[in-house]
C-alpha cells in the first residue's frame, strides 16, 4: 500500500481548530465563587489549590464538569433526557472550549449489600461468563454463577393473541446462581428477642422496647394488642406455643381494629422489613444504635459467606470455583487468570487480565472481588472508579479528580502521580483538586483559590506554574514547603489498650498495646490492616469503667438541602429554646421544617418547579424573601436579632453573640465553640450541607463527636481534605484533647501528624497479605532513626533526616 508524499515545503498556516486550545471561565459565581475569570489550558494538568473551601470544587465539579454534562445530556432526545437528571446551568457568563468531562470523584460506593468490588467493576461479569464456558460441571449460562440472581421455575397456561386467539401450556425455568437461605447477602441475621419486648409484661402493660413503638401507637403496637389472635394481658413469657408462633412468625393476615382493617404480621419479618431492609448508615442514630443491640450478623452457614449456591460452588476451573476466585487477593487472581491459555475464550482473558492488571497497577491488588463496595473508603472508591479509565483508547477528554490521593501512603502517591501524567499524555485534560504538594509539584499549571474559605474565599489567588506559586506570597505558596519537625518530647502514656490475637480481615494474630493518654498514630501503606487493627479489634471499652471508644470515620454525612450544620450538630435546639423562653411561645415555630416554616415554600427557601426533561427552575420565595420563615415568627426577637438573621451568621459571629448578653446561651455557644475549634469559624449557620466540601464534611463531624462523653477518640485519616496551612491546626486541636485527658488513636499518612505524635504503630510491610503485621511500634524519633520501614524512609526524608 503506497502513501503519497507532499514536496511542499513552506510550513502551512496555523489551523483555526487549533486555536481553542484553552477552557475559558468568565464570571463563575456557583456558590461562593465571586465572579472568577480563568483560562485552563488543555491537554494539560491543572492542579487546583486553596484552603478546605475556597471554591476549588464549585469551580471544577460545579461550573465546568456540570456544564459539561448539562450539554451532553441535552443531546439525547427528549424521550431519552425525561429518564436522566436535569442539570440546569451554571451561574456563569461565558463558558468556552469544553470538552467531554469525566468525573472521578470520593463519592462512596453504594452500601447495598449485594454490591462488591467485583460487581462494581465488571470483573464479575467476565468470571461469570469464563466460568460458563470452562467451569465443569457445565450448570448453565452465566446467570447460574450470580449470587444476584435466584433461581426461577414456573409453568401454567398462557393466552397468545397472535391470529386466532389460542391457549398454550408453557414452562419456563431460569438457573441463577443465588444462595437461597441468606438471599445473596453471604450473610444472616439473628434477632436477639429480649432486645425486642420485656417477656414479664403483657402487650396491654407496654412490653415492646422498639424505639418509636409508643403504647397507643395505633398501627404497630395496638394492632398486636388488639387483633384477637393474642391475649393483650397475659405476660409474654406465658404465651402458649401457638401464641408464640403467631406473635412472632405469623404471615400478614387482615385484622379489624376498632373498625379499621389493618394488617396484622410476625414480629420478626416486621423488624426484618421495618429496619434490616433499609442501609444502616441512612438510619437515625438512636435507630442504629438499636439495630446494633438487637441484631447479630453472622456469615451464612449454608454458603459459607459466599453468597452463591451449592451448585455454583461446584463448577471448577482446574479446581478452583468462582467463589475461589472472588475471595482471592485481585494480585493473586490476576496470576491465576495469566496461567488460563484457552483459545476459545482469548477475548475474554484478554480483557480480564488488562481488567484485574490496572487493580495492582492502581494500588488495590490486595482488594478481593467479593469485597463488599461499601466497605471501601472515599480514597479506595476513586481508584476503583480510575480502573475503566485507565486503558481508555479516548483522547480529548477532561479528566476531573477529587484529592486522588485520598488515603495514599507517601511510598504510593507516586505511582497515582504517574498514573495521571499518563492520562495526560494520552492527550487529555487532567484537572485535579488536591492539598498534597507531592502531586501540586507535578502540575504544568496551578490555580490556587482563597485567600479564606466561604465568604472570604471564592477568588483567584494565583493562577501559573508551580515555581510561581512558591513566590507567588499565598497562603498556599506559603505553606508549600512546610516540614513538621520531630518532637523533642514525648508525652508518658497513663496506661495501654491490649489487642490480642487480632485476626480481622489480614491481620496475622497481631498483639499489641497501645499507650493511652498519649497521641498514638498508626501508620502502613493501603491495605497493611490499619483500619482491621484499629477499627475490627479495638476493645470498644478500655481499662476504666467510663472511658469508652469514640470512632469517628469516613462515613459520608447524610442530609437533605433542608439540613444545615445548626441542625446536624444539634445546634438548632438550644437556640429554639432561647427564642422559646424570651418570647414566651413554642420551640417549633423557630423551626423552618415545623410550625414556623414559610407557608408558601414550606420552609425551603425556594420554589422548585419541575420542568419535566428540561432543567427545573429554583426561584427565591417571594412570601419569605428566601428567609423560610413565616412573616409572623420574624417578629419574635433574641437579642435584636430574628432567627432567620442568626441562621445567617457565621460561626465565629453567632459564638460572640451566644457568649453573652441577652443571647446569652451556654449550650449553643458549647456547640459553636467546638465548630470553631475544628476550623469551621466561617461557615454560616443555615449554609445547606450538600454545599459542603469534602474536608468541611469530615470537620463538622468531629466537632459533632467530641461531644460524646469518651475516654478513647478514634480519627481515621482527620486531614483528609485539609490544606497544608489547616493541618498545623489540626495538630492543635489532637494535642488539646490529649491535654485534656482524653487518648487519641489517628490512622494517618500525612508525615506532619507522625512527625507530631508520641508513638507510632507501623504496619506492613506490604498490603493484603504481605501486610497484617507490626513492622515498628516507638517514638517517631526511634523510626527515623531506625529507617527500617517504608514509612520510616518517607518520614526521615520529610523531617530532613
Amino acid at each position: 500500500m503506497s502513501r503519497a508524499t507532499s514536496t511542499d515545503t513552506r510550513s502551512p498556516a496555523p489551523h483555526v481548530a487549533d486555536s481553542h486550545d484553552v477552557i475559558r471561565v468568565h464570571g463563575a459565581r456557583v456558590n461562593n465563587l465571586k465572579d472568577v475569570s480563568v483560562e485552563i489550558p488543555k491537554r494539560r494538568l491543572t492542579v487546583l489549590t486553596g484552603v478546605s473551601g475556597s471554591g476549588k470544587s464549585s469551580l471544577v465539579f460545579g461550573t465546568i464538569a456540570a456544564e459539561s454534562q448539562r450539554l451532553i445530556n441535552e443531546t439525547y432526545s427528549a424521550f431519552v433526557q425525561g429518564f436522566m437528571p436535569t442539570l440546569a446551568r451554571p451561574e456563569v457568563d461565558v463558558l468556552d472550549g469544553l470538552t467531554t468531562v469525566i468525573i472521578v470523584d470520593q463519592q462512596r460506593m453504594t452500601a447495598d449489600p449485594r454490591s462488591t468490588v467485583g460487581t462494581a467493576t465488571d470483573a464479575n461479569a467476565m468470571l461469570r461468563i469464563l466460568f460458563s464456558r470452562l467451569g465443569q460441571p457445565h450448570i448453565g449460562s452465566p446467570n447460574a454463577y450470580s449470587f444476584n440472581v435466584a433461581s426461577v421455575r414456573a409453568s401454567g397456561a398462557i393466552t397468545v393473541e397472535r391470529g386466532a386467539r389460542k391457549t398454550v401450556t408453557q414452562t419456563f425455568s431460569r438457573t441463577g446462581g443465588m444462595c437461597t437461605r441468606c438471599e445473596g447477602r453471604g450473610t444472616v441475621s439473628d434477632i436477639d428477642l429480649s432486645q425486642l419486648y420485656d417477656d414479664s409484661k403483657s402487650l396491654a402493660e407496654g412490653a415492646f422496647t422498639i424505639p418509636g413503638w409508643k403504647s397507643d401507637s395505633f398501627f404497630t403496637v395496638r394492632v398486636y394488642a388488639e387483633s384477637g389472635l393474642l391475649d393483650p394481658h397475659k405476660p409474654i413469657r406465658e404465651f402458649t406455643e401457638k401464641e408464640m408462633r403467631d406473635f412472632l412468625h405469623r404471615e400478614p393476615t387482615k385484622v379489624k381494629v376498632e373498625g379499621v382493617n389493618l394488617t396484622f404480621e410476625g414480629l420478626i419479618p416486621k423488624i426484618q422489613k421495618s429496619f434490616l431492609s433499609k442501609d444502616k448508615d441512612a438510619l437515625q442514630p438512636h435507630i442504629r444504635a438499636f439495630v446494633d443491640r438487637a441484631v447479630t450478623f453472622t456469615a451464612c452457614p449454608e454458603c459459607d459467606g459466599t453468597r452463591l449456591s451449592e451448585a455454583a460452588r461446584s463448577s471448577r476451573i482446574g479446581g478452583i470455583s468462582i467463589a475461589d476466585a472472588c475471595a482471592m487477593q485481585i494480585s493473586d487472581l490476576a496470576v491465576w487468570v495469566r496461567d488460563l491459555d484457552e483459545p476459545s475464550v482469548a477475548p475474554l482473558l484478554g480483557t480480564l487480565r488488562q481488567t484485574l492488571d490496572s487493580f495492582v497497577e492502581i494500588g488495590l491488588g490486595y482488594l478481593s472481588l467479593d469485597r463488599p463496595s461499601g466497605t471501601l473508603s472515599g480514597g479506595e472508591a476513586q481508584r476503583v472508579k480510575m480502573i475503566r479509565h485507565l486503558g481508555s483508547s479516548l483522547t480529548d477528554t477532561t479528566y476531573v479528580f477529587d484529592e486522588p490521593t485520598t488515603g495514599l501512603h507517601p511510598h504510593d502517591i507516586q505511582r497515582m502521580n504517574d498514573l495521571l501524567l499518563r492520562l495526560r499524555d494520552k492527550g487529555n485534560t487532567v484537572l485535579v483538586v488536591e492539598h498534597k504538594p507531592e502531586t501540586i509539584a507535578i502540575a504544568d499549571h496551578v490555580i490556587d483559590l482563597g485567600p479564606g474559605a466561604g465568604a472570604a474565599g471564592g477568588t483567584v489567588c494565583f493562577e501559573g506554574s508551580v515555581e510561581g506559586l512558591r513566590t507567588g506570597g499565598t497562603i498556599t505558596g506559603r505553606h508549600f514547603d512546610d516540614r513538621a519537625s520531630l518532637k523533642e518530647s514525648v508525652r508518658k502514656p497513663t496506661g495501654t489498650l491490649e489487642i490480642r490475637g487480632a485476626t480481622a480481615h489480614n491481620l496475622r494474630d497481631v498483639d499489641v498495646d497501645i499507650p493511652l493518654g498519649v497521641l498514638v498514630v498508626v501508620t502502613g501503606v493501603a491495605g497493611s490492616g490499619k483500619s482491621s487493627l484499629v477499627h475490627g479489634s479495638l476493645p470498644r471499652r478500655s481499662g476504666a469503667a467510663d472511658a469508652g471508644v469514640v470512632s469517628i470515620g469516613q462515613g459520608a454525612i447524610r442530609g437533605s438541602r433542608r439540613s444545615n450544620p445548626a441542625t446536624y450538630t444539634g445546634l438548632l435546639d438550644p437556640i429554639r429554646k432561647a427564642f422559646a423562653q424570651t418570647n414566651g411561645v413554642k420551640p417549633a415555630l423557630f423551626s423552618a421544617n415545623s410550625e414556623g416554616a414559610c407557608p408558601q415554600c414550606n420552609g425551603a427557601g425556594v420554589i422548585y418547579t419541575d420542568l419535566a426533561m428540561m432543567a427545573g427552575v429554583a426561584t427565591t420565595c417571594e412570601e419569605c424573601e428566601g428567609k423560610r420563615f413565616e412573616a409572623s415568627v420574624l417578629e419574635y426577637h433574641l437579642g435584636g436579632r430574628d432567627i432567620s438573621e442568626v441562621l445567617a451568621m457565621s460561626v465565629s459571629e453567632a459564638e460572640e453573640f451566644f457568649g453573652a448578653g441577652e443571647a446569652r446561651t451556654p449550650a449553643a455557644h458549647t456547640i459553636l465553640g467546638r465548630l470553631a475549634d475544628v476550623g469551621l469559624g466561617y461557615l454560616s449557620l443555615g449554609q445547606p450541607l450538600t454545599t459542603l466540601s469534602g474536608g468541611e464534611r469530615q470537620r463538622l463531624k468531629l466537632a459533632t463527636h467530641m461531644a460524646e462523653k469518651g475516654g478513647v477518640y478514634v480519627l481515621d485519616e482527620p486531614t483528609a481534605g485539609l490544606h497544608l496551612a489547616d493541618v498545623e491546626q489540626l495538630l492543635g486541636l489532637l494535642d488539646r484533647l490529649v491535654d485534656s485527658g482524653k487518648s487519641v488513636i489517628v490512622v494517618e499518612h500525612h508525615q506532619a501528624v507522625m512527625a507530631h505524635a508520641d508513638w507510632i504503630i507501623d504496619l506492613g510491610p506490604g498490603a493484603g497479605h504481605n501486610g497484617g503485621r507490626i513492622v515498628f511500634e516507638g517514638t517517631p524519633t526511634d523510626l527515623v532513626a531506625a529507617r527500617s520501614t517504608l514509612t520510616g524512609e518517607h518520614l526521615a526524608a520529610y523531617v530532613g533526616s
